[in-house]
Formats: C-alpha cells, sequence, structure tokens
C-alpha cells in the first residue's frame, strides 16, 4: 500500500549561476509494504521500516547512484550518473517512518579547478561515503567509473561541494575505462580492522581468478582484494555497519525484471589478499525493487540502525527513484 504526500520542500529556485546548488521540489509517496510484507515484516535476515519514492519536475533530478550520510538530523547526500550531488534532510514522521526528502538541493560536481566537469564521460559518479575525523564529517570521497577516479569533496554544513581533490589510485584501476570499473566506495569505521582504510569494488572487472577485483586503499592495510562472484548480480554499492562488518549491494537484470542481493562479511574478512564471501541477508527480484544502486547505513531517530537502498533510475520516466529503508534483525 502506498500513500501520496504532498509535495515537499521549495520551488527551484531561479536565477542561480551554474555553479550555485539549485533548491528543487521533491515529492515523496510513503512505501507501506514490500512486495506481500508489511512495515516490519520480516525479509530475509531484515525487518522492512518503510520508504520513498521519489519524484520531481525538474530534469536535474534523478540517477541517484550512491548515498552517504553527511551530519546530523539525517542529512544526506547522493550523487548522479550526470555528475551532481544531491543533498536533503531525511524526514521522519511521529512513529519514526520516513515520509519524506525535504530542503533538497543539487549542485554539479567540479574538476580540480573548480570547474563543472567538462563531458559525460567524466560525470559518471557511482559511489559516495563520508570521511570523518574525530568523529566529524569533514568531506566526502566519490568513486567515478569510465573515466575511473576517485576523488575528495569538502563539506559545509552537510552538503559537498568544491574543487575535487584526487585520490592516488594503482595503475590498473587507474586505467579502466568501462561501466563495470569502479562502483564500490566505502570507508572502514574505528571498530574495523582496517580502520580508515577505503575499500574499492570494481561492478564486473575480474581480478584473475574469477573474482571481482578490488584494492584497499590505506596506510597501514592497502593492496588488493576481491569480492566472489554471484549469479545474475553484481557489487553496486557497500557500506560498513558500526561493529566493522560490511554490507554489499548487488544488483542484476533478468528478462527485463531487476534482482537485488544484500550481503554481509565479517569486519575480519575485509584485508588484503582476501576473497570476501558475503552471507546472504536479503535476495528480492520484481516490482518491489528497481536498479537498486545505493547503499548506506544510519541511526535513526529512535537510535535504531537502519539500512537505506537507493535505486538509480537512469533518468528515464519508466523507471523509478525508491529509497527503502530495513532494519537487521540478527
Amino acid at each position: 500500500m502506498q500513500r501520496t504526500l504532498a509535495t515537499i520542500a521549495v520551488a527551484l529556485l531561479a536565477g542561480l549561476s551554474p555553479l550555485e546548488a539549485a533548491e528543487v521540489a521533491v515529492s515523496a509517496t510513503q512505501i507501506t509494504s514490500f512486495g506481500d510484507t508489511g512495515l516490519d515484516g520480516r525479509v530475509g535476515r531484515l525487518a522492512f521500516r518503510g520508504g520513498l519514492a521519489l519524484v520531481a519536475q525538474d530534469d536535474t533530478f534523478g540517477g541517484l547512484s550512491g548515498l552517504t550520510t553527511t551530519g546530523p538530523d539525517q542529512h544526506v547526500s547522493f550523487v548522479t550518473d550526470r555528475g551532481s550531488f544531491v543533498a536533503g534532510q531525511l524526514a521522519y514522521d511521529d512513529t519514526d517512518r520516513l515520509f519524506g526528502l525535504i530542503g533538497v538541493t543539487v549542485e554539479p560536481i567540479r574538476n580540480s579547478k573548480g570547474d563543472p566537469l567538462p563531458r559525460q564521460y567524466a560525470k559518471d559518479a557511482e559511489s559516495i561515503d563520508t570521511i570523518y575525523r574525530s568523529g566529524i564529517p569533514v568531506g566526502v570521497r566519490v568513486g567515478f567509473e569510465h573515466l575511473t577516479r576517485v576523488a575528495d569533496f569538502a563539506l559545509t554544513d552537510g552538503v559537498p561541494g568544491g574543487a575535487a581533490r584526487e585520490v592516488e589510485l594503482p595503475g590498473w584501476l587507474d586505467d579502466l575505462r568501462t561501466n563495470g570499473s569502479l562502483e564500490s566506495v566505502c570507508i572502514a569505521p574505528p571498530s574495523s580492522p582496517i580502520a580508515g582504510s577505503t575499500l574499492l569494488l570494481t561492478e564486473d572487472h575480474e581480478d584473475g581468478a574469477g573474482n571481482h577485483a578490488g584494492w584497499l586503499l590505506g596506510q597501514n592495510d592497502k593492496g588488493p582484494i576481491s569480492y566472489a562472484v554471484s549469479p545474475v548480480v553484481f557489487p553496486t554499492d557497500c557500506a560498513f555497519l558500526p561493529n566493522g562488518d560490511l554490507l554489499v549491494l548487488e544488483r542484476g537484470v533478468s528478462m527485463l525484471t531487476f534482482s537485488m542481493a544484500l550481503r554481509r562479511v565479517a569486519a575480519a574478512d575485509v584485508r588484503p589478499g582476501s576473497v570476501m564471501t558475503g552471507e546472504l541477508l536479503l535476495a528480492v527480484s520484481g516490482s518491489a525493487i528497481d536498479n537498486m544502486e545505493a547503499l548506506a547505513v544510519h541511526q535513526a531517530p529512535d537510535g535504531e540502525t537502519r539500512i537505506l537502498i537507493g535505486s538509480d533510475n537512469n533518468f528515464n520516466d519508466w523507471q523509478r527513484s525508491l529509497l527503502l529503508e530495513f532494519a537487521l534483525l540478527d
């Protein structure tokens, strides 16, 4: 069952320069079932906590490929296929259910000179995670495919922007030039054995042994890492749980139907030289999902640790921008 809500946020501001963030009106429809499962019902190893279907009339909103929390009070940021940051605040009702995304802004991602990315080949941002210093969010780290690279950006009041600061990558990853290259970027939390290291996972590039190739960037934990291949689905994002375990979101398409899987990798298995094989938490296909590409772990207003999974509509009218929320049961 779905319940349509009033449009949230404000109309698109007029007269802004191309380098300024534009506010965009986003309408949210609450999602209160997941397939045959209602609110708080069990799906795999998770409980469904609700979700949103997001729509905006402005054509800069869409293609939401990566997601991270960027500050207190449920501030979040996405990256898009067309090289933009989409920032906003998750709104919850008095029962701690998502009911909107408010204060939404869209701003072009910039290069190292502070200019908007010049061509689509360079704009395909696929993943984002937040950089913390002493528990304070100070920036975001973004991964791009096609023109494969990783870059850091500043945070101002929970909104990312400014000139890119590129991160050095190993040669084999830097040389990849496909849409199956770098898909997932996530930074290990203090509880992880590799705390502070950045995990990079490719979508469809083999390590030489038939696994998805990856790399760990860190001072003490640096080097190759791999992720085991699963039938039909490919990794599209990753996020660490507070205890250091890793979540990997997988997405596939078969007979024009999307499928999704979520796996959990033990913290001890996320290390250089490892081939990670995750424990399956959720596997689903059909109309309850879309092109699921974004993953984040955050704390709801009631303190519960929740998992956000978002979809990339590729700026197509026939696809949806979904934001689904779950909680781990065990």
